[in-house]
């Protein structure tokens, strides 16, 4: 019987709904293999979407942005939670009804396109708080924000990410300027941006995708939203998350894949197969051993993690794995696999 090759992440997905912080880049430091590995979906005739929860650039900013760190991109390509946010508000109250912006001026760009009115100052016209991250948010904004939002104004947050990955390390994201509101007003926003689902609906019916894969760094964010949406997800491990944090995640924010970064997304990438206690993927594999994981291979070789991610799956499909995870000769695989 002769064996038919593994197919790579490209011969599966028609399409990749990538992120952007994180995944192709921190703050203006491109991710080595990046650039090369949306080259290369492009050039096997995938589609691109960028879908960031990032709320301080417009999508010609992203473009430019993503130019910076050798990402070629188009407007169309870009969807944002800011676009979401603004969609979702239109949707409901009247023309030109003022919304407060807690944001820059990309986020008050938006909420002007949708046909509503930004203003910067709380008053008794303003029927609702969109609250998106700029550098220049600051106590004013916040409290302008927080007097609305008590007056009765419906609240919308583009995304509530605690942290935003720089050129430095991890910085206070939209999310903790979002806690600072809600811990003074008790009041918990609407999330237009990812883990909601919208973003990556609209990103796969954007580029007519029959199987889109989305891509990104975060559980919490992209890959529960793709969960969310019903897509196959791929963390890659560039960014905030890691292998151990997708082991023993709950289950909607379990990735499909687990992927180093975007290179060799052409490559032969073997599922993984579970038989009973042992999973194997490719040459090497993983077994249940009373609640715990074996690595029968190198903790370094992702291929064995997914296969211990297979386990996962199947012996705690409703609930977190708590066990351990151990090498070959069951002493803590932790740290090799972290």
């Amino acid at each position: 019987m002769i064996r038919r090759p593994d197919l790579s992440l490209l011969d599966r997905y028609d399409a990749l709904l990538l992120d952007l912080d994180g995944t192709l880049m921190n703050g203006a430091r491109p991710i080595p293999g990046a650039a090369d590995g949306v080259d290369g979906a492009r050039a096997k005739g995938r589609s691109i979407v960028f879908a960031t929860n990032n709320a301080s650039r417009t999508p010609e900013q992203v473009v430019s942005h993503l130019a910076g760190v050798g990402v070629t991109a188009a407007e169309d390509e870009i969807v944002t939670s800011p676009q979401i946010a603004a969609r979702l508000l239109a949707e409901d109250l009247d023309e030109g009804a003022s919304v407060l912006v807690i944001g820059g001026p990309s986020l008050s760009a938006e909420i002007s396109t949708v046909g509503l009115t930004p203003v910067a100052e709380d008053g008794e016209d303003v029927v609702a708080v969109v609250q998106g991250w700029a550098p220049s948010v600051g106590w004013q904004q916040l409290a302008e924000g927080a007097y609305a939002l008590r007056r009765g104004a419906r609240w919308m947050a583009t995304n509530t990410d605690a942290t935003l990955p720089t050129e430095k390390g991890l910085a206070p994201g939209n999310g903790a300027l979002v806690a600072a509101v809600r811990h003074a007003t008790g009041l918990e926003p609407e999330v237009a941006g990812k883990p909601e689902p919208g973003m990556f609906e609209l990103a796969a019916r954007q580029v007519g995708s029959a199987s889109p894969l989305v891509v990104g760094d975060r559980l919490d964010t992209d890959i529960e939203g793709g969960n969310r949406a019903g897509i196959d997800t791929l963390l890659v491990l560039t960014g905030v998350s890691t292998v151990l944090e997708a082991l023993h995640a709950v289950p909607r924010q379990r990735p499909t894949w687990i992927h180093a970064d975007l290179t060799g997304l052409d490559a032969p990438c073997p599922a993984a197969v579970v038989d009973g206690d042992r999973a194997r993927c490719g040459a090497v594999s993983a077994r249940w051993q009373d609640g715990d994981i074996a690595l029968l291979g190198d903790a370094a070789d992702l291929r064995t993690i997914r296969a211990a991610l297979a386990l996962v799956v199947a012996h705690c499909p409703d609930a977190p794995w708590k066990g351990r995870l151990l090498d070959a000769d069951g002493q803590d695989a932790a740290l090799a696999a972290s």
